[in-house]
């Protein structure tokens, strides 16, 4: 045997509680998997999604578990010059792990990929066997924090014990998540063979500012002899640069080789919407004299990236944008937690599926939280292929980490140094930060620091000493390991503190949390980026019936068994206070209350995106340039911030979101001011209001509209006006444009008739619509809405598409089916007199016509 070989130890594996005497070994579930899911599939334990039964399953996280299994040497590894390797690639999380009664190895890291050579342990006359003991990471976390008192340990979510374990932080509870604190061989195992190998395949490009041109330095680590290496870059499957590099000082044990590859006019990488996402794939070639021994793939695209951050005309601060080759971006898109608590159930389909549904939403940018993981490559794999910008979070999230006690360090830079070296050949990913609210957590809870002390030192001695890891070590690993990416010493971080929306980025939790302002004063809570912000909605109704029993009486809003299934704390309350301030609803039908909640998030946040888009003004004037909502998605069946729910049901706000997102939009505004002479006495029978309009444009191009205004009572439905407001306005290319502001129009003015006038605006090009957007009188609650008498949902004779109309205004249209294959385009719509929305349908049978039902504000 001369070439390396991978084999899979995916098979016969059991496991059994360590501390148990009389524990049996059990089948495993799956292999990589992890013990809940080997209980779960043995009855051992009762589904922790259902109903309440995470309470049930908690004495898990106490014990110790011993997964087994044997494998056979293979026959052509005997007596010959070859090296054996156990590869285990994530092991969750303090792991003993011994061979044939030897042990060879103890973790206590989650992410960190070990390689253990077992040439001289494995067994030539019989199975070998692997055993692999889990000890509870909650007891060995509070120990730790037993043994340093004086550390200010504390955090958001979960225990405290979390900060000084180097595991998933998500598994002890989040404000979205259950406490579910699993263990076991969560990432693949496998024994490699080999006479030499390529240790690592690596490269830098640097595509010229012209765009023209592009440099690749590539680079190959070699463990074992080797001679050369062929370096051969191919696009579309066609070899496009090869060559042959001899190893450094020729037949060498350990060696090294690099090539430099320029290529004229590149094939440049672009985010969806921008450009094509072309993908090169270089192989390297390893080989010994004439024998080839390794071979390894890597696909890469070329692109500038860069982070933006110049002063700005007429406004403090500076700016925080993103620009892809030499092209300024307004970066819509979500932040993204790990998509199940037990993760070796997320397979490659499902991370497509999300992203498939994140890219049709018009969002160009991920941000993978700090809570949860490194995700798998799948992932990454999809968003270069879909044209998704990542922000990467390094694993630390909500808590003031313990950098000062012995080893964290060298386990936090074995971490970094592992996981960097993973993932950056993806031109997805376009910046690291240090971690998700640490400097914002220190800040609040009033442990005290200097930001302008600059000594390194000083900061292990403080009490805040994960500094260190924020500000040196983890920049220092990305400046070595992936040059030339942006590094963020945190999410939020910039300014004078983690708050400062005139610097770097915010999380803005205004509303909902802090100081729950009304969400209609995003307008003045915005920020250069705002990486996180978000509301609360409750799931789809089929998801609310997954985890109740069959018969509930538990199947009502208020329910313990529904509260339960909604971590935020106050969460209930909050919802309470903005469905008050806003909207008439009702408790019962549950469905309907479920519709309301969607509605009030979808206009919460498709407001957000409106009037912070709004905020990208062109070159000098970025004074917002990007929002990623909270969250895109869930780890389990809840009430949260996710606008797409566990089951990838989409909830309202996902489609107001992409439909703000579109390339070009109307925005307005629209603001009610009490007579100057009735301020004093509070009257507001007698009021002003007006509309500001504008105009959104993120092509590249300049474009012509012409701008339509309607306007209609919503009590008779009647018209008000109709008029063309502009022909031929330009909206510059990437930016928004001010249209004009005007009186609500009404047919008697002071007779208090804006309250009930809703007014639509279009864009039109050649005639065509391209955007439209329909402003009603706000709180919503006020709203004298009506019941309309011939609201119509028809099916086009091909399934392929439906039709809404009604004879009035009608808010929040929804089309509901039973079924999961069907899919909408668009949902959630405003309807008014005298026009008919059309929507897309996938999936739809005939048979699943009589199903399709509609859901309004109102109903």
């Amino acid at each position: 045997m001369k070439e390396k070989r991978n084999i899979p130890l995916d098979k016969n594996w059991r496991f059994k509680q360590a501390d148990d005497a009389e524990a049996q070994y059990l089948p495993v579930a799956q292999f990589p998997t992890n013990i809940h899911l080997d209980l779960i599939a043995n009855g051992l334990l009762p589904d922790p999604f259902f109903s309440k039964s995470e309470l049930d399953v908690q004495w898990v996280e106490n014990k110790a578990w011993i997964y087994q299994t044997t494998f056979t040497t293979p026959k052509d590894l005997l007596g010959r010059d070859v090296k054996a390797a156990l590869v285990f690639e994530g092991l969750d999380t303090y792991a003993t792990v011994t061979l044939n009664g030897e042990q060879i190895l103890k973790t206590e890291n989650m992410f960190i990929p070990e390689r253990v050579d077992v040439t001289a342990k494995l067994s030539d006359q019989a199975e070998n066997e692997l055993i692999i003991t889990f000890e509870s990471a909650l007891e060995i976390g509070k120990a730790i924090v037993k043994k340093y008192p004086q550390h200010a340990w504390g955090c958001w979510n979960g225990d405290a014990s979390r900060l000084a374990v180097r595991k998933a932080q998500y598994h002890y509870g989040w404000d979205w998540g259950p406490r579910l604190l699993t263990c076991g061989p969560w990432r693949p195992i496998s024994l490699e063979t080999d006479v030499s190998r390529l240790d690592d395949l690596y490269f830098t490009t640097n595509v010229h500012e012209s765009l023209t041109s592009a440099e690749i330095v590539l680079n190959a680590d070699i463990e074992g002899q080797a001679s050369a290496v062929r370096f051969s870059i191919s696009f579309d499957d066609q070899a496009i640069m090869t060559a042959e590099v001899m190893v450094m000082d020729g037949f060498v044990m350990d060696g090294f080789a690099t090539a430099t590859f320029r290529i004229q006019n590149p094939n440049l990488w672009y985010p969806a919407g921008y450009g094509l996402q072309p993908l090169y794939e270089l192989t390297a070639t390893l080989f010994c004299g004439d024998d080839e021994r390794d071979v390894v793939k890597k696909r890469f695209g070329l692109r500038r990236a860069e982070v933006v951050q110049h002063g700005l005309q007429g406004a403090p601060g500076k700016s925080f944008f993103f620009r892809i080759n030499n092209i300024p971006l307004f970066c819509g898109g979500s932040n993204w937690i790990p998509a199940d608590s037990f993760l070796p159930r997320v397979k490659e389909k499902k991370y497509r599926d999300w992203m498939k549904l994140l890219i049709d939403s018009n969002q160009i940018m991920l941000r993978i939280w700090g809570g949860g993981i490194y995700e798998e490559q799948a992932l990454y794999d999809i968003c270069d292929e879909f044209g998704i910008l990542v922000w990467q979070d390094f694993c630390f999230a909500c808590g003031n980490y313990p950098a000062f006690i012995p080893g964290f360090l060298e386990l936090v830079r074995q971490e970094a140094r592992a996981n960097v070296k993973l993932l950056r050949h993806h031109p997805s990913i376009v910046i690291w930060a240090g971690n998700n609210e640490d400097y914002q957590y220190v800040e609040s809870e009033g442990i005290c620091y200097d930001p302008k002390d600059q000594d390194p030192q000083d900061w292990l001695r403080g009490p805040f000493s994960a500094r260190y890891i924020y500000e040196k070590l983890l920049p220092e690993v990305v400046n070595e390991l992936m040059p030339g990416t942006y590094y963020h010493p945190g999410s939020p971080w910039g300014g004078i503190n983690s708050r400062d929306p005139t610097i770097g980025d915010i999380h803005q939790w205004n509303v909902w949390h802090g100081s729950q302002d009304k969400y209609q004063d995003y307008d003045k809570l915005v920020g250069r980026f705002v990486s996180e912000f978000g509301f609360e909605a409750f799931p789809d109704i089929r998801t609310i019936h997954s985890f109740l029993p069959q018969g509930s009486k538990d199947r009502y809003p208020q329910s313990s068994t529904i509260e339960f299934h909604n971590k935020a704390a106050g969460g209930e309350r909050r919802l309470a206070l903005y469905l008050m301030e806003n909207i008439r609803f009702k408790l019962e039908p549950i469905e309907q209350f479920i519709y309301c909640t969607q509605l009030l998030q979808a206009e919460c946040l498709g407001y957000a995106y409106r009037v912070w888009r709004r905020e990208w003004k062109g070159p000098g004037k970025e004074f917002c340039a990007g929002a990623l909502v909270w969250q895109l998605n869930d780890c389990w069946p809840a009430t949260s911030w996710a606008i797409v729910d566990y089951y990838l049901r989409p909830k309202q706000a996902y489609y107001a979101i992409k439909r703000e997102l579109a390339g070009i939009v109307i925005g307005m505004k629209r603001s009610t001011q009490p007579h100057a002479a009735e301020q004093d006495a509070k009257q507001h029978s007698r009021s002003i209001s007006r509309i500001e309009l504008w105009g959104s444009n993120l092509s590249l191009s300049d474009r012509n509209v012409d701008i339509q205004l309607r306007a209609w009572d919503v009590i008779s439905g009647e018209e008000i006006i109709s008029k063309t407001l502009r022909t031929g306005f330009l909206l510059g290319a990437n930016r928004s444009t001010e249209i004009t502001e005007i009186e609500v129009p009404v047919q008697n003015r002071g007779e208090d008739e804006e309250t009930r006038t809703v007014v639509a605006a279009y864009f039109l090009e050649d005639g065509k619509q391209t955007s439209r957007l329909v402003n009603w009188p706000e709180p919503l609650k006020h709203v004298p809405l009506q019941k309309p008498q011939r609201l119509r949902l028809e099916v086009a004779d091909d399934l392929g598409s439906l039709s809404l109309s009604a004879e009035m205004p009608v808010k929040g249209v929804v089309v509901e089916a039973d079924d999961d294959r069907v899919s909408f385009e668009d949902n959630g719509v405003d309807l008014v007199p005298g026009e008919t929305m059309s929507i897309g349908v996938k999936g739809l049978k005939e048979e699943m016509r009589a199903s399709l039902a509609v859901r309004y504000l109102g109903l």
